[in-house]
């Protein structure tokens, strides 16, 4: 390629010869065939392309397909160039040939070079026009960011509803029980119960073992049934509120026989009330304690979830910072999504703790949304030399080899608007790779979808 192919394109009006030949000096000439494909979508845009003649066909990837976004057919024309001013500078979309041609091709370096000692004003516009758009891009992801916690808030919200309701409806009937209680006392001290009669009670309710958990309801229903029936018989006004707690425990119509040779007749109703509101009371401080520990948990997660308290750089459980997107995720972890555990015995790592979780809340999320509701999340942790893997793998209808191949590229993605955490795989890749020096990959296929982290023990930055 010679400087006058050059002279003509308007796109160089202005310099010299001697200009041009630097251009040409630093740059190559490619030739145009049909069906050859000079530049790829998505990947770093290391040289500056421009049209000599001949033409190339520019394509995006949207959705599953491959379309036609414009046509480089007009001599001047150009394309990428990117990193010149942007390290992460990429491809917007990909260059095929259609018609035989050339197109000069220039590094990026050599026109940064070129472009600093021709045009230094210029040079620093586009420097502030690159500035500009990341930092629009980086307030758009924050947004996104924001959507996500709104969402995962959400989604903690919903988690502590249901322990705090069931603590609220315990402590409720739990005052009503102590209220039965006190009465069921003072009933019986007013029909003169003797101190031998009340230590007898006392003995066989404490023979009683509550073991509610393990009773079978039909078996539980049965045996109130009986319960009331006999209570009933025996001038038992409240049968169908002191059945109820009395079968829960495990008590039969044996024992209340037993009870009844304790008791005189005017003793037996409030005698039996006081025994089944002693089991109440206790199964129910067992559902505010079970609900608390709940609420306290979910807490606890969300705590370790954010690693807000924590410094950067740190000794990080793996398993745990798993365990703790499982619950800050557990709305979505219901119904047909079943989990799958297979942890290997994990020493902690060196890392940033916050973005590991958020790969973790990333990838699960994916997992989920491509079960569609229904199927298997299988987490499998091991160690392998001076480093440890997780490989999460979902019972989705997989992917496609061209998804699995642009699955880690900025901007692709295949969920509809508004679906999603808002943080993309390629920044996920960022995170592992970059920040932690390990590595991640997809395999793929219909049925089965496994993302496989590697992450060194050590990093490399740690003395």
């Amino acid at each position: 390629m010679r400087v006058d192919d050059l002279r003509g394109l308007g796109l160089f009006a202005g310099l010299s010869d001697a200009q041009l030949g630097e251009l040409l000096e630093g740059g190559d000439e490619v030739r145009i065939e049909p069906g050859i494909k000079l530049f790829t979508e998505g990947e770093h845009a290391d040289h500056w392309w421009v049209l000599v003649d001949g033409a190339i066909e520019l394509s995006r990837h949207v959705g599953r397909e491959d379309t036609v976004v414009g046509r480089m057919d007009v001599p001047g024309r150009w394309a990428g160039g990117f990193r010149a001013w942007d390290e992460r500078g990429v491809y917007l979309a990909s260059g095929r040939g259609v018609q035989e041609g050339r197109v000069l091709r220039v590094p990026a370096p050599v026109l940064r070079t070129l472009t600093d000692a021709w045009f230094p004003l210029g040079g620093h516009l586009i420097n502030g026009v690159y500035g500009t758009a990341r930092s629009i891009e980086a307030t758009a992801r924050q947004r996104q960011s924001l959507v996500t916690l709104g969402t995962l808030a959400a989604g903690l919200a919903h988690e502590i509803n249901n322990p705090a309701a069931a603590a609220t409806r315990a402590a409720d009937a739990l005052e009503a029980v102590c209220q039965t209680l006190i009465s069921s006392l003072d009933r019986l001290a007013q029909g003169e119960i003797s101190a031998p009669q009340l230590t007898a009670l006392d003995k066989l309710r404490r023979e009683i073992q509550p073991a509610a958990a393990g009773l079978d309801p039909l078996d539980i229903a049965d045996q109130e049934n009986a319960m009331a029936t006999w209570l009933g018989r025996h001038g038992v006004e409240r049968d169908w509120v002191i059945a109820q707690p009395l079968a829960a425990a495990g008590v039969d119509v044996a024992w209340c026989e037993r009870a009844a040779a304790v008791l005189d007749e005017d003793n037996l109703e409030p005698g039996l009330d006081w025994v089944a509101s002693t089991f109440a009371a206790t199964t129910l401080l067992s559902e505010v304690k079970e609900s608390t520990r709940r609420i306290s948990d979910l807490v606890a997660a969300v705590r370790s979830y954010s690693q807000m308290d924590r410094a950067s750089l740190q000794p990080t459980d793996v398993t745990q910072g798993l365990e703790n997107t499982l619950t800050m995720l557990g709305h979505k972890l219901r119904d047909g999504i079943s989990v799958v555990r297979e942890y290997g015995d994990l020493p902690r790592i060196e890392a940033y703790t916050g973005e590991l979780n958020q790969v973790w809340t990333n990838l699960i999320d994916n997992a989920v949304d491509a079960m569609k509701g229904s199927g298997s999340l299988r987490i499998h942790t091991f160690a392998e030399g001076n480093k440890v893997v997780v490989e999460l793998t979902d019972t989705g209808e997989g992917m496609p080899p061209e998804v699995a191949a642009r699955a880690f590229e900025p901007f692709y993605t295949t969920k509809d608007v508004g679906k999603g955490t808002g943080l993309g795989l390629d920044i996920a890749q960022r995170i592992i790779v970059e920040r932690h020096n390990g590595s991640i990959t997809i395999t793929s296929t219909p049925g089965e979808t496994t993302l496989h982290v590697e992450i060194p023990i050590r990093q490399k930055s740690t003395p």
